[in-house]
C-alpha cells in the first residue's frame, strides 16, 4: 500500500459543471494572488475567509509548532486548499499551508463558495468527493507512516514525486532535506542515508537537484512493502 503524499485527480472538473451565471459570479467572487517561494498562503488558526485554488505551483499543508512541522500532504496545480474549513462552526484553518515554488492561487470568498454549493446540486456532489478522496488519502498516509520502515517511507515519497506530483522518472527536487524529513516522519540524517544507499544500489541518480528514477519497479516494490 502506497500512502500517497498528494491527492492525484484534479479538482478543476467541478467548475465544468456552474451554470453561465454562476461562472460569472464566481469571477466576482474570486481574487488571484501570486506568491514567491516560501510565503505562507495559510496559517493554521487564522480566520478563513476563503476557499484557496491553487492555480498554478506547488504547495506544502502542514500542521505543527515551532519545533517540529508534520506535512499532511502536497498540493499541485489545480487543487483546492482549505476545503476543511467549510463545516459549520468553524471558522479558521485547521492546518497551514506555505509554496514550495512560486505559485498563484485563486481565492474564493467563502460565503459565496457555501452558497453555490447550496445552489448547484452537481457542484455539492463533486466537492463532496474532492472532500472523500482528500481524507482517503490522508488516511493511507498516516497507516502508511506508522507501518512501513524508513526505506519504505523514503521509497514510497519518491514514487509519489515521480508518478503523481512531476509525471516523469526525471525531476528538479524543489524540497528542501528538511522538508524531505517532515514528509517521512524520518530524521534528516536518515533521509540523506538512505537517499545515498538507494544511489549505491543503481535506484536512482542524483545531481544536485535533478533526481533521475533509475530502477523504477524494485523501488516500487521497496515502497509496497518496505
Amino acid at each position: 500500500m502506497q500512502g500517497s503524499c498528494i491527492v492525484e485527480n484534479k479538482h478543476s472538473e467541478c467548475f465544468e459543471v456552474l451554470t453561465p451565471e454562476e461562472q460569472k459570479l464566481l469571477d466576482e467572487n474570486t481574487i488571484n494572488i501570486t506568491y514567491n517561494k516560501g510565503e505562507i498562503i495559510a496559517k493554521q488558526g487564522t480566520f478563513a475567509s476563503h476557499i484557496i485554488y491553487l492555480k498554478e505551483g506547488l504547495v506544502k499543508v502542514y500542521m505543527g509548532d515551532d519545533n517540529k512541522d508534520l506535512i499532511l500532504k502536497i498540493i499541485p496545480s489545480n487543487h483546492f486548499i482549505g476545503l476543511s474549513s467549510l463545516f459549520e462552526g468553524n471558522n479558521t484553518f485547521i492546518y497551514s499551508a506555505s509554496t514550495y515554488v512560486k505559485s498563484t492561487a485563486s481565492l474564493i470568498d467563502i460565503n459565496f463558495f457555501k452558497r453555490l454549493i447550496r445552489r448547484n446540486p452537481e457542484f455539492a456532489y463533486k466537492i463532496l468527493n474532492i472532500q472523500n478522496e482528500n481524507v482517503a488519502q490522508v488516511y493511507g498516509r498516516f497507516y502508511c507512516l506508522t507501518r512501513k520502515q524508513s526505506c519504505g517511507l523514503v521509497a514510497d515519497l519518491l514514487m509519489c514525486l515521480a508518478t503523481r506530483v512531476f509525471k516523469s522518472e526525471e525531476f528538479m527536487l524543489p524540497l528542501s532535506r528538511a522538508d524531505l524529513a517532515d514528509l517521512t516522519g524520518l530524521s534528516t540524517e536518515s533521509v540523506m542515508r538512505i537517499l545515498k544507499e538507494f544511489k549505491q544500489d543503481r535506484l536512482l541518480e542524483a545531481k544536485g537537484k535533478i533526481i533521475k528514477i533509475l530502477d523504477k519497479d524494485k523501488l516500487e516494490k521497496i515502497s509496497n512493502y518496505g
